[in-house]
């Protein structure tokens, strides 16, 4: 059984609570939403047909051995690919640090409690909030952490009415302004007034380099 690959890069983690550590990306091909500000469109279709030894020798040549060293499968949507799910468990049983960045639409159980979920749940400005299986906020395991992409007051509402369900001392909140759309200094202002127990999540990557290139 082979995975369909977009693409496999190293670069900085540019979100959740690992920002600014190195990690590799595999980004796999395909997924099941079409959010209106998706940044990653390219990787919708297409790719290549590699099999879990291919994936880990470009791991390897990514110098990806050492078990502190970040990985981090995102897409698309990683959890649509029942083998890419098999080797992120196998990844992390073996010691490995293992991120999977999902759609919030996918249950998340298949995931050993070893990899760490980071769901991104969709509010009403993505157009596919209705898709999400908010049933994930009482799957997450200690690690887990969920991101809320806000792209006005509408997002933030939605985001409120989800965070009692998420236990804020265990799983890290992550609040993204939409890049090009709130400003951070914005949500920082509604964070604080509101006194959330969250984090502003800037997308480090669109700081650094010109936010519409691949593979950084």
């Amino acid at each position: 059984m082979s995975l369909q690959v977009c693409e496999i890069f190293k670069s900085l983690q540019g979100e959740s609570t690992w920002a600014g550590r190195p990690c590799v990306f595999v980004r796999l091909t395909g997924c099941n939403l079409r959010c209106r500000w998706c940044d990653t469109t390219y990787a919708y279709e297409g790719g290549e047909a590699l099999s879990p030894r291919e994936v880990l020798e470009r791991l390897d040549a990514l110098d990806c051995g050492l078990e502190h060293n970040l990985i981090e499968f995102t897409g698309g949507e990683p959890l649509l690919q029942p083998q890419a799910v098999e080797l992120m468990n196998n990844l992390a049983r073996a010691g490995r640090t293992v991120l999977v960045e999902t759609n919030g639409s996918c249950d998340i159980s298949p995931l050993a409690p070893e990899v760490i979920a980071i769901v991104d749940m969709k509010g009403p400005s993505s157009g596919e909030s209705g898709k999400m299986d908010t049933e994930n906020l009482e799957r997450l395991r200690e690690r887990d952490e969920v991101k809320f992409v806000i792209a006005g007051r509408e997002d933030w509402e939605h985001m409120l009415c989800l965070l009692p369900r998420i236990d804020t001392r265990r799983n890290a909140v992550n609040l993204s302004p939409l890049f090009g759309g709130v400003a951070p200094a914005e949500l920082a202002r509604w964070m604080l007034d509101a006194d959330l127990d969250a984090r502003l999540n800037l997308q480090q990557h669109k700081y650094i380099w010109n936010p519409d290139a691949r593979g950084v």
